[in-house]
């Protein structure tokens, strides 16, 4: 476990070896969480579907320093905190009895069963069996994230590879990652990323953000050319925007343990 600075917050055990845990549950409702960020540059704060609360901070950074960032910006994380849950109550679930793809329309039920290897594995047409030593959140996550992201990469590329040649225009490659602030992004080079977590939005809103990606491919930038593509592409992009920007509620708490 990595230290914060000279001091450690609250380290939990079982904890990612670059998280720690800021206060309690006893002091919290939901959990505080510290990241110690290899890129950061500077402290953040990011409140997720469910309610959890994580701090950012880069390097180096001195317990002290934290404590007065987070006491700064403790009123507000509370309150988003309690917003957010009440919104998606069921985003707060770490241990899923079952996982809804709105993709796909899909429900998949989780069974639960003793195993020394962390795995998930499909059993029926709709069912998932987690292997796990022991039912826990840090388990439950490990072992559907894997399960997770392959049929994001599946059913994925299967949507973008036609729509790149519905609409005329090409890309290199696709990858995919679960990325905590974007739904997706273009390289120069042609390479498209989307979020694991566009399983969970809509099938016209990943639609058009598969089109937002691949108009930078003719403009790496937000011009106005740009939004004129966009909107010759797909006319009703803009309500599709906004719920883009909020389709982090319908993201489960146990993708981002």
């Amino acid at each position: 476990m990595r230290s914060l600075g000279r001091g450690a917050a609250g380290k939990s055990p079982g904890a990612h070896p670059l998280q720690m845990t800021l206060w309690t549950d006893r002091e919290v409702g939901v959990a505080w969480n510290v990241r110690i960020s290899r890129r950061a540059r500077r402290m953040s704060m990011r409140v997720f579907p469910g309610g959890r609360v994580e701090v950012v901070v880069p390097q180096g950074a001195g317990l002290p320093a934290v404590e007065r960032f987070v006491a700064r910006h403790r009123d507000w994380a509370e309150r988003r905190s309690k917003e957010l849950l009440q919104l998606a109550p069921k985003a707060a679930e770490r241990q899923p009895q079952a996982v809804e793809i709105r993709l796909l329309d899909r429900l998949w039920s989780i069974e639960y069963v003793p195993g020394r290897r962390v795995r998930t594995e499909q059993v029926g047409d709709f069912v998932l069996r987690v292997h796990a030593p022991a039912v826990t959140d840090r388990y439950a996550s490990q072992a559907l994230v894997p399960w997770l992201t392959q049929l994001a990469r599946h059913e994925l590329s299967h949507r973008l590879r036609p729509l790149a040649t519905e609409v005329g225009i090409d890309y290199s490659r696709m990858t995919v990652r679960r990325q905590r602030t974007r739904w997706g992004s273009c390289s120069t080079r042609g390479t498209i990323s989307l979020n694991v977590c566009l399983l969970f939005q809509r099938p016209e809103v990943v639609r058009y953000l598969m089109i937002h990606e691949l108009c930078h491919r003719r403009h790496m930038n937000h011009s106005k050319r740009f939004w004129s593509l966009v909107a010759a592409l797909e006319p009703g992009w803009k309500p599709l925007d906004v719920e883009l920007l909020q389709g982090w509620r319908q993201v489960p708490a146990w993708v981002f343990p």
